[in-house]
């Protein structure tokens, strides 16, 4: 099996083509990702000589760059391209529109070119809106209600893959998944930033009061969710992902505080950001029942878990912080080309 991914030098993206390459040996991935900030070729260095796993260097809103990922066809594209950071999108919604709308279009138009290529659109739960301190947890038929300029046009794209499934017949999946946490992670986020601002002794800024409730799933426990889903889900339909664990903002950096051994001193509350949802849960009964699929791993062993894995890696944060990475692997794969 070929399997096309984009934005697979990205936190979940990178995490799954390792889940792919270990767990099914005999697929080839080809990974179509532009290099922007978020996307770091030190997260697959060691998969360079894998012969199994090519690199292509583009733009998923580019249509050429996108026939160039699909040289000689594939069995699927799992579409986790995005530009993801909500403070991002607060500041400027174009670049957002262009990779999550403009982008997603293209590569649905590319798959339908293919005739039998499996699309499968990694999406959010945020699409969804907010839900009240009481409200249950978000259902696949929950109406689509996005309140920031990164969920609005998440939720565009899923709008127009679902069409494009009744429309053309085509085979797409969609998948929404809760607060991803992990290896590879862009310290902008909320638990690495505090992990390693913890261990360089820098302040723990907060939003708000710090009771924004997020429902925290560990990366490998969504890639095995989209695993299932590309070899198992149904066509046409949405996939809710989530473990069923509900956190306080302001509880997790008490715990990150608490795994480091750091002044409680140092967690400051700041100024919130603007139209910030209170709380996200997900009904993820579907697709436990569905795809079989069920998380491997509590918050509290995934927490303790992904701290210490910063706590090792610290010369891959520290590179991440300080923009170096960005130079030196960008230069090695400018000179190799496409």
């Amino acid at each position: 099996m070929h399997v096309v991914i984009t934005g697979g030098l990205g936190f979940i993206g990178s995490n799954f083509i390792r889940a792919v390459l270990r767990d099914r040996p005999d697929w080839r991935v080809t990974n179509l990702d532009l290099l922007t900030y978020a996307g770091n070729p030190a997260n697959l260095a060691d998969l360079e000589r894998d012969p199994r796993y090519r690199f292509v260097k583009g733009d998923i809103a580019e249509p050429a760059d996108v026939a160039r990922a699909l040289e000689g066809g594939a069995d699927a594209i799992v579409n986790f391209a995005a530009e993801s950071h909500v403070d991002r999108s607060i500041l400027s919604a174009e670049p957002f529109v262009r990779t999550n709308v403009v982008g997603t279009v293209q590569l649905l138009e590319a798959a339908r070119r293919l005739g039998s290529c499996r699309v499968i659109h990694i999406s959010t739960d945020e699409v969804y809106g907010a839900l009240g301190p009481d409200d249950p947890p978000f259902t696949e038929a929950t109406a689509v209600n996005p309140t920031s300029p990164y969920a609005a046009s998440k939720a565009a794209a899923d709008h127009l893959a679902l069409a494009f499934a009744r429309t053309h017949g085509q085979d797409i999946v969609i998948t929404r998944c809760s607060n991803n946490y992990g290896p590879y992670q862009f310290p902008e986020k909320l638990i690495p930033l505090m992990i390693t601002n913890a261990i360089e002794g820098k302040r723990l800024p907060v939003y708000g009061d710090g009771r924004q409730v997020r429902d925290w799933i560990h990366v490998e426990d969504h890639c095995a969710g989209v695993l299932a889903v590309l070899e198992r889900g149904r066509a046409g339909e949405v996939y809710n992902f989530g473990a069923r664990s509900e956190r306080y903002n302001i509880d997790i950096v008490a715990r990150i505080v608490s795994l480091l051994k750091v002044q409680r001193e140092l967690v400051e509350h700041v100024v919130d950001r603007p139209a910030h949802d209170r709380r996200y849960a997900m009904d993820a009964a579907k697709a436990e029942q569905e795809l079989g699929w069920r998380p491997a791993r509590s918050f509290e062993q995934g927490l303790a878990d992904t701290v210490r894995w910063y706590v090792e890696h610290e010369d891959w944060w520290r590179a991440v912080k300080d923009g170096s990475y960005r130079d030196f692997y960008r230069t090695w794969y400018e000179e190799r080309g496409p």
